[in-house]
């Protein structure tokens, strides 16, 4: 028996991104999968475009844009899958990954596991697990020491790759869609840990990922949603912890962040910092998808 795996990616504006990761699993031997890309801020339909490179992809079409989390949401509510399999529109996936994610998933206790990650252009390793977010600045890292065959705890998984049963989302609730744009899945991370299942990565497996396709890796666009997102992240954290943070991002990381904006003449960056700062600590801004 072959449980059926639903496969979610949102693309927005990057058509020829979205027909690579297409390609991909068009060349999947795993005999029961669901395709579904959901298309943000869509004028038009693409469908024709999609099913040239996989004849069978279901395309949900958005015109405004729901965002990283609503946009899941959006697929994983149409989907039929046993288990849904997350992944960005960036990524590449190869024979093997989903019967592995889905021999763990076997484990009543696991609600998530996610594949190691490999940057597409040299193959090294992104992604190997994380550590906790630090209560004093509201960051953590990424792991990035992969071993063969091992199956290591994580305090949360990656939204670029996550395989999750439909059960675990029945239970727990759907990723959540105050975020638009990072951190949202170290909050629902959050969220299923909360409801008593453990978090795996499968190191033994990879998905290739190119990162950072739609929003640059360093574009006002990310600063924004970075900063604000950790602010509402940390202030959704206990009591203790919200304090603690909320001095150092007034006292230290707020500063820093202006003076270096400053110095490199990052006029639009530091105009996406202040409004971070703004709507995550004044306003609590939700779902702002423009700045």
């Amino acid at each position: 028996m072959y449980p059926k795996v639903s496969i979610i990616t949102v693309n927005y504006k990057q058509p020829a991104v979205t027909c690579e990761l297409l390609d991909s699993i068009a060349g999947l031997s795993y005999p029961n999968l669901e395709t579904i890309v959901v298309d943000n801020c869509q004028a038009y339909d693409d469908s024709c475009l999609y099913k040239c490179h996989l004849p069978t992809v279901k395309v949900i079409n958005v015109k405004e844009n729901s965002g990283f989390a609503g946009g899941n949401n959006i697929g994983i509510r149409a989907s039929s899958g046993e288990y849904v399999l997350l992944l960005n529109n960036d990524t590449e996936i190869e024979n093997g990954v989903i019967e592995s994610l889905i021999a763990v998933l076997k484990d009543d206790q696991i609600g998530a596991v996610s594949p190691v990650l490999k940057y597409h252009s040299n193959k090294e390793v992104q992604f190997a697990g994380f550590t906790e977010v630090n209560s004093l600045t509201g960051r953590n890292k990424l792991i990035k020491k992969s071993e063969s065959f091992e199956l290591k705890v994580t305090p949360y998984f990656h939204g670029a790759a996550v395989m999750i049963p439909k059960r675990v989302v029945d239970h727990c609730g759907y990723m959540p869609e105050e975020y638009f744009l990072y951190y949202e899945e170290l909050d629902w991370s959050r969220i299923i840990k909360s409801c008593g299942y453990e978090l795996k990565v499968l190191t033994s497996v990879s998905v290739l990922h190119k990162e950072s396709v739609s929003t640059g890796k360093n574009s006002p666009l990310k600063v924004y949603y970075q900063n604000r997102n950790r602010i509402h992240f940390m202030r959704k954290a206990k009591k203790s912890t919200w304090l603690v943070f909320l001095l150092f991002f007034v006292f230290i990381s707020t500063p820093k962040n202006v003076i270096l904006h400053l110095i490199k003449r990052e006029t639009k960056h530091l105009k996406a910092f202040t409004k971070a700062f703004y709507h995550g600590l004044i306003s609590r801004k939700t779902h702002l998808q423009l700045i």
